[in-house]
């Protein structure tokens, strides 16, 4: 134990110091099951998307192939690289509990076309509308994944915070308190003995 006077003041201020590190763990304690929470919904909900993710892009997978198949790779590959890089979206956050997580704005569009219809066939098409709504599930599925990753930061730091309160400081200050105590007590034991005794020793020289 670290050394310090067994004063009234010390205990005054242990008492103090033990107050707010319980104050503090019950906040603590109540943000972390808000965050948990929280990255619960976000997780359901990113099993969800992973799972639309994954059936809607073999579904494309397999019209590419098809399309490969019907039309001719090179065909393909040139109507692939016409398709432009996305950025029809914008990242915003919003605060849960202190912790700024992605909100992805977007409008959902259909594909326009900037090929032939020669030399196509429906299955360019029907990838061309998969990878597509690929590209918006991804969308989704990042906010997610990345509000997750963010929350799952804090629960840990919270819960390390939590941890240190519960199992050093509140138990150093209850020591503390309980240490002082003991003295002051048997402090006032020890006065109170001597003050009968000089009271006794008074009243036989009158």
């Amino acid at each position: 134990m670290e050394t310090f006077a067994p004063t009234k003041s010390t205990l005054m201020d242990a008492k103090s110091s033990l107050d707010f590190s319980q104050k503090g763990f019950e906040l603590l304690d109540k943000k972390r099951n808000v965050l948990i929470r929280e990255m619960m919904s976000y997780v359901a909900k990113a099993r969800l998307l992973q799972n639309e993710v994954n059936v809607t892009f073999s579904k494309a997978y397999k019209a590419l192939e098809a399309a490969n198949i019907n039309s001719g790779i090179s065909i393909t590959q040139d109507i692939a690289m016409s398709v432009e890089e996305a950025k029809d979206y914008e990242i915003l956050y919003k605060s849960v509990m202190g912790v700024e997580v992605p909100k992805i704005i977007f409008d959902t569009k259909g594909i326009k076309p900037k090929y032939g219809f020669y030399r196509t066939s429906a299955a360019i098409d029907e990838a061309m509308e998969g990878f597509n709504k690929v590209k918006y599930l991804t969308y989704e599925l990042a906010e997610v994944e990345n509000a997750v990753y963010r929350l799952a930061m804090e629960v840990k730091k919270t819960q390390k915070r939590a941890n240190a309160l519960q199992n050093i400081q509140i138990p150093k200050f209850e020591e503390i308190v309980k240490f002082v105590t003991e003295v002051l007590e048997e402090k006032e034991r020890e006065d109170f003995f001597r003050l009968k005794v000089v009271k006794k020793k008074h009243r036989k020289e009158y």
